[in-house]
């Protein structure tokens, strides 16, 4: 009996796939709007769908560009998060490691800890992680954004990373450690091959996150010139006043990097997830 579904339903789950993208993109979609079109044919009762003719420009790419130190902006979010992802994706890694191949009550124990240090929301340690780092100096210091971040990505990874590292047969690894290897060079030689797809998908969540902290970020960095993007974003808006425009600009300029990195990462994303739809 044949499964494929058939021509009026497979053109009803087009329009339905098409529908929820729109939607889906439709932010998306009007941040470009009002990045183009000035801030007054916008904010009335009757906001035109299509940029018009006599008023689309792309003065506001121009005027951030020159006006702003976006790229500054841009360097220093990409420093914090290439150390915040490299970091957490160690440190998941062997935490997720040591979590599954090891079941005494110490491990099981550390796991819950990370598990409820996740539940933890950001507002609630902020205090606390401000006055540490002042204490020891690391105020307005791009290493204290990338530290915070880890601690922050690395409970979740860690667990992520469990899972992948669930899905390797133990046997692999002892025929690794029976043929001279010791338990970390079967861990380097073998195991940590398998787990790209792991390893991917940790690297992408721990970038997005700190991509996106403010939070973190605005707290421990009050000096302009560490600023990241995040931040320079929210100096758009002002006391009695917010430059549309120049702020969907901004936002829109710092979208290019995680979309590129999801380019390049995808193939192991999508490896990782057919991976993981069978069992054995």
């Amino acid at each position: 009996m044949s499964t494929t579904p058939s021509a009026p339903r497979r053109w009803s789950l087009l329009a339905l796939a098409i529908a929820v993208t729109a939607v889906l993109m439709f932010p998306i979609y009007w941040m470009i709007m009002t990045s183009v079109v000035p801030s007054e044919r916008l904010l009335v009762s009757d906001p035109p769908l299509v940029p018009p003719a006599d008023a689309a420009s792309l003065d506001a790419y121009a005027s951030v560009l020159s006006d702003v130190p976006v790229m500054e902006w841009m360097w220093n979010s990409t420093l914090t998060t290439l150390g915040a992802a490299v970091l957490s994706t160690i440190v998941s890694t062997l935490g997720g490691y040591s979590l599954s191949r090891f079941r005494t009550r110490g491990q099981q124990a550390m796991g819950f800890t990370l598990l409820f240090s996740r539940m933890l929301p950001g507002t609630l340690l902020i205090i606390p992680i401000f006055v540490l780092f002042a204490n020891l100096g690391m105020v307005n210091n791009l290493w204290s954004v990338t530290l915070v971040n880890t601690a922050a990505t690395v409970p979740f990874t860690t667990w992520l990373m469990k899972g992948f590292v669930d899905a390797v047969p133990v046997e692999i690894e002892q025929a690794a450690m029976i043929d001279g290897c010791g338990r970390a060079g079967a861990l380097w030689r073998v195991i940590v091959p398998l787990l790209k797809p792991g390893i991917a998908a940790t690297f992408t969540y721990a970038s997005i996150l700190t991509w996106g902290d403010f939070l973190f970020a605005r707290t421990l960095m009050g000096n302009p010139d560490g600023w990241t993007v995040t931040v320079g974003i929210a100096s758009f808006i002002g006391e009695f006043s917010v430059d549309w425009s120049g702020l969907m600009a901004v936002g829109l300029i710092s979208m290019v990097p995680m979309i590129i990195l999801f380019l390049l990462l995808e193939p192991f994303l999508t490896k990782g997830m057919a991976n993981g739809s069978v069992k054995g």
